[in-house]
């Protein structure tokens, strides 16, 4: 028996990086998943590889930052599996802009699929549970960057901040319906999508992650697997009480300085 054995669980952002790293861990650990995404090919074939010795694992093509794709994405788990048991908010936007130099068009877009696509998200899975009067963990993937981050990060720590908020708000708002909701403040990890932007936007060639390896107490990055074992932890029953937490999870302290 697994930690998540017979639960039903819906990973937004799952087809790729750390949603499929976690949702590859749910699966591992009992569960059915269901992972979205906005590309069929990539999310088909994140359904293969999760599929593999019978697992039950589903695809629903869904762009967070569209409210009525996130309301289909947990009516088409509900249907498939009759309840959901568990989230994890997942998908990210992570476009450079500071200050200065964001537009209203980049900000409404980190706003749309850092913070509202999870608050809908968590809205329609949290209002499964209260019909069925059932208890269910909502894991929200949040970033050091909430902090404070970069200068060049300033919607996006924004949102992610902001996320850290509803969180907590909604956490206290359904702690006596046994509705569990915490969130993890990853840091700087390895993805497909991290070395795209690193490209993109920093110049990066084909030895930054060594080179960045250089800088890090770890002598690297972290991977999406590193933050599996506690997603699933937090979605289980394992955690026992824990709700409204917010846990850093990261090879650097916030606040201290050399």
């Amino acid at each position: 028996m697994g930690l998540l054995q017979d639960r039903v669980v819906l990973v937004s952002g799952g087809t790729q990086g750390v949603g499929l790293a976690i949702a590859t861990a749910a699966v591992r650990e009992g569960a059915s998943v269901v992972v979205t995404g906005r590309r069929a090919d990539v999310g088909e074939r994140a359904v293969a590889a999760l599929s593999t010795g019978g697992a039950d694992a589903r695809f629903v093509a869904c762009d967070v930052a569209d409210v009525a794709q996130c309301t289909a994405a947990v009516e088409a788990t509900v249907a498939a599996h009759g309840r959901v048991d568990g989230l994890v908010n997942a998908a990210g936007f992570t476009e450079r802009g500071g200050l200065l130099d964001t537009t209203p068009q980049m900000f409404d877009q980190h706003a749309a699929v850092n913070l509202r696509g999870p608050f809908f998200l968590m809205q329609g899975v949290v209002a499964d549970m209260v019909a069925r009067g059932a208890p269910g963990s909502v894991v929200n993937i949040a970033t050091m960057s909430a902090h404070g981050g970069q200068p060049y990060l300033a919607a996006y720590a924004a949102t992610k901040a902001g996320l850290v908020g509803l969180t907590r708000n909604a956490a206290h708002a359904h702690r006596f319906d046994r509705i569990r909701i915490n969130a993890i403040n990853i840091g700087w990890t390895d993805s497909d999508g991290e070395d795209t932007i690193q490209r993109r936007f920093h110049g990066a060639g084909d030895d930054w992650r060594e080179r960045a390896a250089e800088r890090l107490p770890a002598g690297r990055l972290a991977a999406p697997e590193d933050v599996t074992g506690l997603a699933v932890l937090l979605l289980s029953d394992a955690s026992g009480v824990v709700t409204g937490s917010v846990i850093d999870w990261d090879q650097t302290v916030v606040g201290p300085s050399d």
